[in-house]
């Protein structure tokens, strides 16, 4: 558990807190809400999931306590039952809480089991709904779920089940059947399973498929092919988890419609060491560009510590005859020394 504290950020309520459930959306950190992005920087503490942003967390107040709730499949920081304590427990010392979760809370986000021991505990809360990887991964690969006169309907599954289970909870004879998009998620390990299910049900072996990783991200990879090939397309490209599986005539359509990983520098890692301060419009141009950019600022711009000879050669500006600036920062840094000092 990663965690940041400052100055006492105790509400002034004599009541609980608040949590708000909000969702990070599916990778790109540019897909978060407006509410959920007010949240996140007005919050006093922030519980985050492993597949939300880093870069949203730079968006929390610098005092806010950090919390790192993330879980992979073989490595978990907290349990859920442990998440929803630490809601509780932050709720009731009256704080501001913002549970930052990738995707959407309520979609195989178990969103709903935070909701109701927060509820049952007396924790007012509230749910950010945001986009979820089942459509944006897709959307980002040009996979659209509906189209017309293709796909009508659009079934969205955990692929986290094992289909032979004999309690299985999920109808495969009747997803078989169905002639719209069908879209997996947390299934990367049991996808041969899926696959089998589904086409020993009646689904042609040749009906396209995609497998879509780390969807919306710098590090998306995209593999097209039929269902019965898809999984070993997979494994040759290298695919794991996360990872999406859209199955359906939609998936036919990626090579006209690539948009995002078709980018002149996508895949490409670009470290930019310029002053954080500007090194913003450089980074979005490099990432609109498709580049997955590391900011490691090695400068700072700073004033001078003694500006008394810098302000005494200013006052003696008349007596030059040029004056050469060998950056923009040395413009900005005059210009608020010719104001300390009184000069036009």
């Amino acid at each position: 558990m990663a965690e940041r504290t400052g100055e006492s950020t105790l509400n002034n309520n004599a009541g609980p807190g608040k949590v708000f459930l909000v969702g990070a959306g599916p990778g790109d950190p540019g897909l978060i809400t407006v509410k959920g992005l007010e949240c996140l920087r007005t919050a006093d503490a922030v519980v985050f999931d492993r597949l939300a942003s880093p870069r949203l967390l730079a968006e929390a107040r610098s005092d806010a306590e950090l919390y790192d709730a993330g879980k992979g499949r073989d490595d978990h920081r907290m349990t859920q039952t442990e998440i929803n304590e630490l809601l509780v427990d932050l709720g009731e010392r009256g704080l501001t809480v913002c549970r930052l979760k990738g995707g959407d809370p309520f979609v195989f986000g178990r969103g709903g089991e935070e909701a109701l021991d927060l509820a049952a505990a007396g924790v007012p809360w509230e749910v950010v709904p945001g986009i979820s990887s089942t459509i944006a991964a897709p959307a980002y690969a040009g996979i659209p779920v509906t189209q017309r006169g293709m796909s009508t309907s659009l079934t969205i599954v955990t692929g986290s089940e094992d289909p032979n289970k004999p309690d299985s909870t999920i109808n495969w004879d009747a997803l078989a059947g169905l002639s719209g998009t069908l879209v997996f998620v947390m299934g990367w390990k049991g996808m041969n399973d899926i696959v089998v299910a589904l086409t020993s049900r009646g689904v042609s072996s040749e009906r396209p498929a995609a497998l879509i990783q780390w969807g919306t991200t710098a590090k998306q990879k995209v593999v097209t092919g039929p269902i019965g090939e898809i999984v070993t397309r997979g494994i040759e490209a290298g695919i794991g988890a996360p990872v999406a599986l859209v199955i359906g005539e939609v998936a036919g359509l990626r090579d006209a419609m690539a948009w995002f990983d078709t980018r002149p520098l996508f895949g490409k890692r670009i470290l930019v060491t310029r002053a954080r301060s500007q090194a913003s419009k450089l980074v979005k141009q490099l990432e609109d560009l498709g580049a997955e950019v590391l900011e490691y600022p090695t400068i700072e711009i700073v004033p001078v510590r003694d500006p008394a000879p810098l302000d005494e050669a200013l006052r003696n500006i008349s007596k030059y005859d040029w004056m050469m600036f060998t950056s923009s920062n040395a413009v900005r840094g005059i210009t608020e020394r010719m104001k300390a000092v009184g000069i036009d």
